[in-house]
């Protein structure tokens, strides 16, 4: 499996400052915070623009700017700390990234020229699609007419999707009739509109690319979702012969190459019964489906998007073991993650944690545990035990193992009582 793209190295850029020493962030959640700890390793500091104090990156950033992303003087204050400015989300306007550009107050990277095909569904896909990449059947409905003559087209049912600021199942909605998308049409005008692809599993690759072209690609990797909220990765994804990798790997290489990305690429793919792919969505900074990299990966995503913004040689995407497994904690009946993780590092001593800083509600990414390994059932097993005894409490997960050594020791026929619901609470939590 190939490291590093092979393709020919554009000239770098003369516009765009090298080496850089301080790399603004651009939003203070979950992912502005897993980037502190490897750019406080690469010796960059690295002010965070945050709406408020309590969020996760800005409770521990050694410098916090208080400002909207889309508040253009709180951007450019970023901008003047630092030399480079990269995003821990990508809802800030491109009007803003433009601007910032044509001023050179500091490099955008990814810019706003690529990053708008992560910002808006419709242009991705008319790019993607005049570029030759594999898309499903789409179609731009701007009205009831034009919703009912792509269902007549699709056949049944397709997906509809808000343009922009969609994440986590939001702005994804799957019709059946032209009336179901009206409010969307008041609110968003043009939507984009998709076949129901009837994929296998979904995969994700992900890349990163430095401004001058020198580019990397991760292993292509497995992700399950849960609730439209990605809830599991396996990597490398199974099943994939080392000839099916890199045609996915360049295909995501291409995709970067072409939009010239700076920093991550994910690339979100389906895969079908007769192993195409074709592409979901895009995310131009570290992902979701990339997190098994931190301890699974000799270079971690985080660190990657880091090289790659700051223009820094980029390092080795080689896999520490032959599986690794990311499990995220979603949001359970534990209101302190901590008793939990105790019990969880005590019965695991090779499992990683990783922890937000954010306070618990059902359903909202709290952290997230990582293992390697050589299997990668055994490793689920390990991780989604860690995951019960985080988000539920080791007093629940004790109580739930208790009952079902129970149900599995009574006598033919003896009553298990309630045993057999907190079993099957167990299996559907």
């Amino acid at each position: 499996m190939s490291e590093t793209s092979q393709r020919p190295v554009p000239p770098a850029r003369p516009d765009l400052p090298t080496g850089a020493r301080r790399v603004g962030i651009v939003g203070a959640g979950q992912l502005a915070r897993m980037m502190l700890g490897p750019a406080i390793e690469l010796g960059l500091p690295t002010p965070v623009l945050a709406s408020s104090r309590e969020e996760s990156a800005a409770a521990v950033a050694g410098q916090v700017l208080l400002g909207r992303h889309d508040d253009e003087q709180a951007v450019r204050r970023l901008a003047e700390s630092a030399d480079v400015i990269t995003f821990d989300h990508e809802h800030v306007p491109t009007a803003i990234l433009e601007g910032l550009e044509a001023d050179g107050l500091a490099a955008v990277r990814p810019g706003p020229a690529a990053l708008v095909h992560a910002q808006d569904k419709l242009v991705m896909r008319e790019r993607l699609t005049a570029l030759g990449h594999p898309c499903p059947r789409w179609w731009r409905v701007g009205s009831r007419e034009d919703l009912a003559a792509a269902l007549d087209a699709a056949g049944s049912r397709l997906v509809v999707k808000t343009p922009r600021g969609g994440y986590d199942a939001h702005g994804v909605r799957i019709v059946d009739g032209a009336d179901q998308a009206d409010d969307w049409f008041q609110t968003h005008g043009d939507l984009l509109a998709e076949e129901l692809v009837p994929f296998t599993r979904e995969l994700s690759a992900q890349v990163a690319r430095r401004p001058g072209g020198e580019a990397a690609a991760y292993p292509v990797v497995h992700s399950v979702q849960k609730d439209g909220v990605c809830y599991e990765v396996v990597a490398p994804a199974a099943g994939l012969d080392d000839a099916v990798q890199e045609r996915i790997q360049s295909l995501a290489l291409a995709i970067a190459e072409d939009l010239d990305v700076v920093g991550m690429l994910a690339v979100e793919l389906f895969e079908t019964a007769d192993g195409e792919v074709s592409v979901n969505e895009l995310a131009m900074r570290p992902h979701n489906t990339g997190h098994w990299s931190m301890d699974g990966a000799v270079t971690g995503q985080f660190e990657q998007h880091l090289r790659a913004v700051a223009d820094l040689p980029l390092g080795s995407t080689a896999p520490v073991a032959p599986v690794a497994v990311m499990v995220n904690l979603l949001g359970g009946s534990a209101e302190d993650l901590a008793p939990g993780a105790h019990a969880a590092l005590a019965a695991d001593p090779e499992l990683k944690i990783h922890l937000y800083g954010k306070s618990v509600r059902p359903g909202r990414k709290v952290g997230h545990v990582t293992v390697v390994g050589q299997d990668a059932d055994d490793l689920l097993e390990r991780a989604h035990r860690a995951e019960r005894l985080l988000i539920d409490g080791p007093s629940v997960d004790a109580a739930t193992d208790a009952d079902a050594g129970a149900a599995v020791d009574a006598p033919d026929g003896a009553a298990t009582g309630p045993s057999t619901s907190t079993s099957t609470s167990k299996e559907t939590r």
